[in-house]
């Protein structure tokens, strides 16, 4: 992998995640307190349940929290997110797919890696200390880098300021070389450039117009505009729940960009408008060829 060509897999812990078609992560929230669903999976079986939902609905990729990181949440104690997630995690391996966890804390990542989960989605980017030494101490474990200004606490009380796409670039490559520089393969790492994580509504929308300039780091990247609060802000839609016609449409100009996973609460409705796009893609595919041919007058 060298810049500007991302991996076409992403190596986890007991998958190797084919990236050379857009994969589906399926986001079950184990908080009372989620600003889309919370609390409608709060308990170890229900989280269970929607997770093997998600999965009926085509999702490549699970994805289990135990804090929400909206903007102004309180953070959770360790032990309130242990408590709430081990459980979970534990069941979640039997499904043999791609576990990964939301978390920040280095010892949750270590407990679930642990159990046998696959990807560490660290919306700090291993910036905790510890986290970068218990990512790096496993042996193949995939790892999510996002960007994040502030902390959820006051990340939109005072957002970041101007150009956001050379800033973020710069953050993510930066947090990716020292990544590796602690020994975590390259091909472990995907980067998430953070949306709604302290930035505007306009500064959101920059990065998902010009997110071609983020591919560019050479790692896969991972979108998560589902339900956001930018998606409201342009359509007029207030609550995060009825927001599934902007989501999909955001994650189909995700993946347009180059995006190789997208997190989204609606799984159903974003495989459905990917195997569209997908059968486009091939198409065009197919018809390169002939066209190349007719160039060079065969």
């Amino acid at each position: 992998m060298t810049a500007g060509q991302p991996a076409a897999f992403w190596q986890t812990a007991r998958h190797r995640i084919d990236l050379r078609r857009p994969r589906v992560m399926g986001i079950v929230n184990v908080t009372p307190d989620s600003f889309s669903d919370g609390g409608a999976h709060g308990s170890t079986s229900a989280a269970l349940r929607h997770g093997e939902e998600l999965l009926a609905a085509g999702a490549d990729i699970l994805d289990i929290g135990g804090e929400s990181t909206r903007p102004g949440s309180p953070a959770v104690p360790l032990a309130q997110e242990l408590a709430r997630v081990l459980p979970v995690v534990r069941e979640a391996v039997r499904l043999q797919v791609p576990i990964s966890v939301d978390t920040y804390k280095p010892e949750v990542m270590r407990a679930v890696l642990d159990l046998g989960a696959d990807i560490v989605n660290d919306i700090w980017a291993l910036r905790r200390p510890g986290a970068a030494e218990v990512v790096a101490a496993h042996p193949s474990c995939g790892v999510c880098l996002m960007h994040m200004h502030r902390d959820p606490q006051t990340m939109q009380v005072a957002p970041m300021r101007g150009d956001v796409v050379p800033q973020v670039l710069s953050f993510l490559a930066n947090a990716a070389r020292a990544a590796c520089a602690q020994g975590v393969d390259p091909t472990r790492i995907v980067l998430d450039p953070g949306i709604g994580f302290g930035k505007t509504v306009a500064q959101n929308f920059a990065l998902l117009a010009r997110q071609r300039e983020l591919v560019a780091a050479g790692f896969p990247l991972l979108a998560g505009w589902s339900r956001k609060s930018s998606l409201g802000a342009v359509t007029g839609i207030e609550s995060p729940a009825e927001r599934l016609v902007p989501s999909v449409a955001a994650a189909l100009m995700a993946v347009e960009r180059g995006a190789r996973i997208v997190r989204v609460h609606d799984v159903r409705l974003t495989v459905q408008a990917l195997a569209v796009w997908q059968a486009a893609e091939d198409a065009a595919s197919e018809d390169r060829p002939e066209q190349e041919e007719e160039r060079q007058g065969r």
